[in-house]
């Protein structure tokens, strides 16, 4: 199918986004007038560009026909000027239309829950999830995403046994989502007396955000306990009941919430993470079921998969997914990402890329 036969159903969409967002049914109800927006936006932006690419096709087309008519006249001299720089801009829009059309994850604009707990070296790797959480953190805040902590488990150095917060924006999980793996620190903890270089490791899991409609969640099948909250070696740092631990039954999740001081709220912030880790859990089976030359994720997709090294002698960061080694650790922990991120957004369309001319070779043969 060709990228115009592409255009024709969003052209079509759009009109239907149009109508939608005149509707004072939809005017009233936020999250739907919002979601038709947004959908709304990233129509206009390719169809603008749909658009531009077929002038470029229509140029073209008249410039190599001035040039067969008459190859000598001072009009096919410009013509021939021209076709050059067309088919060079021709070229680019194609390559960045054949990306935007690429089948999207319907979870990419969502908001996200993010888990980063310790994992071997101790203190060391404690200290580690601090260290990660502040660099999110002010990834976060350079795109202006909003974080919120749902739950923590401090150390006394300074570090995290474990932590997790919602961060909220325009296509977060879109930007995070390939954040989930082992990553993995080489360092002289502050710890080690003797200067000896250790390894150590922490996990990220990334969740896109559930709305409560998305996932329906039987009440009797929750277990809720309510407890004191407490802080480093278990020193109270409430003196009510407001922490929040619910267990769902069916499948033996538990989600602590501590850090409001209100029940209420550890409560609500509980059952975010809930949905977020029973849908994640859902669609974790469904895909186990779908072939390997289908997958478009990186590696395995498998959140045990040592993902990124960070090595502070060498000031080196490697992501060994896609090959990418930089060597600005400090600007990376200090939340630089994007040119990471970016690294990964493209091997990812890269791969979809392939899977989609795969496809349309295997449809050619059988034609």
């Amino acid at each position: 199918m060709s990228i115009i036969e592409l255009l024709k159903p969003l052209k079509t969409r759009l009109e239907e986004l149009d109508k939608k967002l005149s509707d004072p049914q939809i005017i009233s109800d936020q999250n739907a007038y919002k979601s038709a927006a947004k959908e709304r936006a990233k129509l206009v932006t390719i169809i603008n560009m749909g658009d531009e690419y077929l002038k470029i096709l229509k140029t073209i087309d008249d410039d190599e026909q001035i040039l067969k008519e008459d190859g000598e006249s001072e009009l096919a001299a410009i013509a021939r000027g021209e076709l050059e720089t067309l088919r060079s801009q021709k070229e680019n829009i194609e390559k960045q239309l054949e990306l935007k059309l690429l089948p999207q994850d319907p979870d990419d604009d969502k908001s996200v829950i993010v888990e980063i707990r310790a994992g071997t070296g101790g203190e060391e790797a404690a200290l580690f999830v601090a260290d990660l959480f502040r660099m999110y953190s002010r990834y976060a805040e350079h795109r202006g995403w909003k974080i919120d902590i749902l739950n923590s488990n401090p150390t006394g150095m300074g570090g995290f046994k474990e932590i997790s917060f919602s961060i909220e924006g325009d296509d977060v999980y879109g930007d995070l989502k390939m954040e989930s793996g082992v990553h993995r620190v080489q360092r002289v903890p502050v710890t080690e007396a003797s200067g000896r270089l250790h390894t150590s490791a922490a996990s990220v899991v990334v969740l896109p955000e559930v709305e409560e409609v998305e996932l329906k969640i039987d009440p009797n099948e929750l277990r809720v306990d309510v407890f004191r909250s407490s802080g480093p070696g278990g020193q109270s740092v409430n003196t009510t009941d407001s922490a929040v631990r619910i267990t769902h039954i069916p499948t033996n999740t538990v989600v602590t919430c501590q850090d409001e001081k209100s029940q209420l709220k550890n409560k609500v912030k509980a059952m975010k993470v809930l949905r977020a880790r029973l849908l994640d859990n859902l669609k974790s089976q469904q895909n186990a079921k779908i072939s390997a030359t289908r997958r478009t994720m990186i590696g395995s997709g498998d959140r045990s998969e040592k993902i990124r090294t960070y090595n502070y002698p060498q000031n080196r960061v490697t992501d060994h997914r896609i090959g990418l080694t930089l060597y600005n650790l400090g600007q990376i922990i200090d939340g630089e990402l994007d040119e990471l991120i970016e690294g990964a957004k493209k091997y990812i369309l890269e791969n979809k890329m392939k899977i989609a001319e795969q496809g349309k070779e295997s449809v050619e043969e059988v034609g």
